[in-house]
């Protein structure tokens, strides 16, 4: 079964490298429902979605 270019997790470094924001930028987006939440994968693991980031980068125009 071939896999979906858009499916799996981006940890936040990933995220930051195609959102260029700050960190403190990104969790205040976040807060604002401006940027998606993480997705708890453990306890002290947060990942976004690729598909998430994809369509964020899509509204914001640039490439995903």
């Amino acid at each position: 079964m071939k896999e979906k270019k858009n499916s799996g997790f981006l940890r936040l470094g990933d995220v930051l490298g195609r959102i260029p924001v700050s960190k403190t930028v990104w969790y205040e987006g976040i807060r604002s429902g401006d940027y998606p939440a993480p997705v708890k994968l453990s306890a002290r693991t947060s990942a976004w979605r690729v598909s998430d980031i994809d369509a964020l980068c899509k509204r914001l125009g640039g490439e995903a």
